[in-house]
């Protein structure tokens, strides 16, 4: 009898830590804690400005004080850093129609609408790039909605971006 119950505290113990180690795992390799520590390394310091699409996998940052933005894709793997002088422009666009645009030897397109409802809320990025000229990141999607977040929040944080990139981009 007592071999039969050390044998099954082994068992539950043994449960117990192979639960506990892949919460660990699950915790450490959530998409965004991911994207933020990959971010971090591509930028090798933590960027002033973020943006973050876990659903997506991909993540935007900016780097003041060396001049660089980090895009990422397919969950941190990819991506690429560009110096401001390579930024071309932003765009905010809400349900597939632009709202807001700030983009070198342009007027900004200032953003007047606020859309509590919107579906689908995107910062697109333009660079002075043939092989990648544009990055994409949702800020919110209805489809893969953050808990913590909102269309308007989305906007604020779009139109937060838009500010910092003019004031990168205009002479």
């Amino acid at each position: 009898m007592g071999e039969a119950v050390r044998f099954m505290l082994l068992v539950a113990l043994a449960a117990a830590a192979l639960t506990t180690v892949m919460l660990a795992l699950a915790w450490w390799m959530e998409s965004e804690r991911r994207l933020r520590r990959t971010l971090l390394k591509t930028l090798g310091v933590p960027p002033e400005v973020e943006a973050f699409s876990p659903a997506e996998g991909k993540a935007a940052g900016l780097d003041f004080d060396e001049g660089q933005i980090a895009v990422l894709w397919a969950r941190g793997a990819h991506g690429l850093v560009y110096g401001f002088e390579e930024i071309d422009g932003a765009e905010i666009i809400v349900d597939g129609h632009v709202v807001a645009r700030v983009r070198r030897g342009e007027a900004r397109k200032a953003l007047d609408i606020l859309a509590p409802d919107a579906e689908l809320v995107v910062l697109r990025l333009m660079f002075m790039d043939a092989r990648h000229p544009e990055f994409e990141l949702n800020l919110w999607d209805t489809a893969a909605p953050s808990p913590e977040g909102s269309p308007s929040e989305a906007l604020r944080l779009g139109r937060r971006w838009l500010s910092h990139l003019e004031a990168l981009i205009r002479p």
